[in-house]
């Protein structure tokens, strides 16, 4: 691990230290914690746009040609 320092709110800090307590941990464990969930959703919520900006730019149907009888449901 690496060591930082990092400027703070005092009443950030005092929140920090009052769910570290309630929780048992440190308040940098309650600090890398909360930061990997900060991150994972950024990751997450970057995925998703990426995702609905590719269906949204692919409105082509060239790739389905010849499966027009495959979509008739048997009678």
């Amino acid at each position: 691990m690496q060591t930082v320092q990092m400027t703070l709110e005092p009443d950030l800090v005092m929140r920090i230290d009052r769910k570290s307590k309630k929780l048992g941990m440190s308040r940098s464990a309650l600090t890398r914690v909360a930061l990997e969930e900060y991150l994972a959703k950024k990751n997450t919520v970057e995925k998703e746009k990426q995702h609905r900006k590719g269906y949204s730019e692919s409105r082509s149907t060239r790739d389905l040609t010849g499966w027009e009888n495959e979509q008739v449901w048997p009678q």
